[in-house]
């Protein structure tokens, strides 16, 4: 079967240089959005030539020009957005809907993968303020592309090791706490954890899939369904150091938004909704949603005390 060409916008971030990487490895012809934005930005453009070296292709093209949006749109077969949606880096998942015209208008493209790559925000209507802006705008940004009749695939890829994981699950720090570690509850409730590079190969693999189309894909790893104690444990045994652990209420954590900045604020929200209600395991999937271990078993996935190794 020919590999789809794909179109990575946001390929310089987090997620989005992951799955250009994938891509690549994947055998697909690779395009990434290279954005006038980026300006005096050396990293970006270095990480851009970095992929040209490896085979990916630029395609120019800025928000602020619809038409170089619809030129480089009309170039592939796949389009994958990766542009960030968390508030202490940039918010800018209601810039897709601009991308989505452009999908709209060149009338080419068999998939779209917007950006959501995190908790499904179908079934966060409840979600606590400041917080709940990230699921409103994601689900704007669906509405948009489903008025619009366009192929989609949806990832739910739940907690990212890198801000998850190796910190314990603790809100202010990427790196493992020294000798207290706060549990939030009594931290059994289930959570599901990835690494990075994962997220970004099961992204990939659903993008030639019929299985995936205009469904959502939820990555629950059965190995790496694990409450925020379990991943103390681990990183018990594996730094040889047993952490004093300290109980956070619900309320006294809801209440520590006070005094806090906006990015904060959202943060708090959402670590309420992950550890506290157990939103990304507190429901079974659906008719409209697969799960990414089971269609593709072949992934051999990073488990988390292989990822807390390196903290070591």
């Amino acid at each position: 079967m020919v590999k789809s060409k794909v179109l990575v916008v946001g390929g310089t971030g987090y997620i989005g240089r992951r799955l250009v990487r994938a891509s690549l490895d994947q055998g697909h012809p690779t395009y990434i959005l290279q954005r006038p934005e980026i300006g005096l930005d050396i990293d970006k453009l270095q990480t851009l030539l970095s992929f040209k070296r490896s085979g990916a292709h630029l395609i120019e093209g800025s928000f602020s020009d619809p038409r170089t949006l619809v030129d480089a749109v009309r170039q592939v077969d796949v389009v994958i957005c990766a542009m960030s949606g968390v508030h202490f880096r940039s918010h800018n998942i209601l810039m897709q809907l601009k991308l989505v015209e452009a999908i709209k208008e060149a009338g080419n493209v068999k998939r779209f993968l917007p950006s959501e790559f995190g908790t499904d925000p179908s079934r966060m209507g409840h979600g606590i303020e400041p917080g709940r802006v990230s699921f409103d705008d994601k689900m704007e940004v669906r509405k948009a592309i489903e008025e619009a009749k366009i192929p989609f695939t949806y990832i739910s890829a739940n907690c990212y090791g890198g801000y998850f994981v190796g910190n314990l699950s603790q809100l202010s720090s990427l790196t493992p706490p020294k000798d207290t570690v706060y549990l939030y509850g009594d931290g059994n409730v289930k959570a599901v954890f990835l690494d990075e590079d994962d997220i970004a190969t099961y992204a990939i693999k659903t993008i030639d899939d019929p299985r995936t189309l205009n469904k959502t894909v939820y990555l629950r790893p059965p190995e790496n369904i694990l409450s925020q104690g379990q991943l103390v444990e681990m990183w018990e045994k594996l730094s040889g150091r047993t952490l004093e652990k300290r109980s956070i209420s619900a309320e006294d954590f809801l209440a520590s938004m006070k005094g806090r900045g906006y990015a904060e604020q959202v943060g708090v929200g959402h670590f309420y909704h992950i550890f506290y209600e157990g939103c990304l395991t507190n429901f079974e999937i659906g008719e409209d949603g697969e799960e990414a271990s089971q269609l593709y078993p072949e992934v051999q996935y990073t488990r988390m005390d292989e990822y807390l190794k390196i903290y070591a």
